[in-house]
């Protein structure tokens, strides 16, 4: 696809760009989707963009559809519980020794899937000076948080001058070990991250990793993996986040090459995500039967350097939990227990 010279933010301009056809402009459902949630695709990504929705897993991700206008019973306005764990406007504090931090609710990019998708768009809050000092105050007044989410929207959105107010503010606090920033910007905007941006990402006294969200393979193009390169040569750990997507990364094949890509690009898989009950996705949500099953046959074709740990977070704000396939089966009477190798033959052992 032809690089447009700016973000595409609407139907229209989705339909100039190619990556809707021309009659778009009078579908009334997705007219509602534009209406509903917002919309972004850079041009970094348009170019990658081959087919549509339906055959492509770069356009899946990014363009929308009709079928974002369905809402089954199941799903919820808040997926994973965000609300009830928010004791100031900003923080999400659901673990004992950690938080999220929110400054912002802007994207380079708005997924179609995203599980904050009711919050996230142009326009969307900002913490003001005055709400960065109220989280800030928060983290300060709890000893227990030792790390330091910082998430959004994507926290790389955000000047180089505010992103180092918050990475000094944090480095600050004797009891915060760890920052963690969460971005898709490396993958979406890569040109974001020039020198600035990477000197206020330097700590002094904490540890700072960043997490990079990509889903597919062809996600890393050169543009992404020389803005990987330029993080990890300043000295930053790199951990990825993915979600597992039907009709994007739904194969043995895809998640390979996305795991296997990722680690040369000195990126280590964190988590994969079984998809949240966000309205209007359930075409991209799998069984966790199906994704067990994409776990298991991973395990002997994939070193443990390339195997992230498959999580669901539960609905209503109770976390993460790991939900992988186990290799263990329960201890029979004898007291042994059958162990299951990568080829899937089974194998006794004492339970002690």
């Amino acid at each position: 696809m032809t690089r447009t010279p700016t973000t595409a933010r609407s139907i229209a301009d989705l339909v100039d760009a190619g990556a809707l056809p021309p009659d778009a402009h009078a579908d009334a459902a997705l007219a509602q989707v534009a209406r509903d949630y917002a919309i972004a695709v850079t041009p970094e990504v348009l170019d990658l963009i081959e087919g549509t929705p339906a055959n492509d897993p770069i356009a899946r991700q990014f363009i929308p559809t009709a079928q974002e206008t369905i809402t089954t019973a199941e799903e919820r306005v808040d997926p994973i519980g965000d609300d009830a764990h928010a004791p100031v406007k900003g923080i999400v504090h659901r673990y004992p020794d950690r938080v999220l931090l929110k400054p912002l609710h802007a994207c380079p990019v708005y997924c179609r899937f995203c599980f904050r998708r009711e919050q996230v768009g142009p326009g969307g809050d900002v913490l003001d000076d005055a709400g960065l000092d109220a989280a800030m105050d928060y983290i300060a007044t709890h000893p227990e948080i030792w790390e330091v989410i910082v998430t959004g929207g994507d926290p790389f959105m955000l000047s180089p001058r505010r992103i180092a107010r918050i990475v000094n503010a944090l480095d600050a606090l004797p009891h915060v070990a760890v920052i963690r920033f969460h971005t898709r910007v490396p993958i979406a905007d890569p040109r974001r991250v020039n020198d600035d941006l990477i000197a206020a990402l330097r700590a002094a006294r904490a540890a700072l990793y960043v997490g990079v969200h990509c889903n597919h393979a062809r996600e890393l193009t050169p543009d992404a993996r020389a803005c990987l390169a330029r993080l990890a040569d300043a000295g930053i750990p790199l951990l990825s986040q993915s979600v597992l997507l039907r009709g994007v990364n739904d194969s043995v094949e895809a998640l390979e090459a996305l795991f296997r890509a990722l680690v040369s690009a000195r990126v280590r898989p964190y988590y994969l995500h079984h998809p949240d009950l966000a309205r209007g996705t359930g075409h991209f949500r799998l069984s966790i039967d199906e994704g067990q099953a994409l776990m298991r046959a991973l395990r002997g074709r994939l070193s443990g350097l390339c195997q992230p740990t498959y999580v669901l977070d539960i609905p209503g704000g109770y976390g993460k939990s790991p939900i992988g396939p186990t290799y263990a089966d329960d201890a029979g009477p004898d007291g042994t227990r059958a162990v299951v190798d990568f080829r899937g033959g089974q194998h006794p052992y004492p339970n002690k």
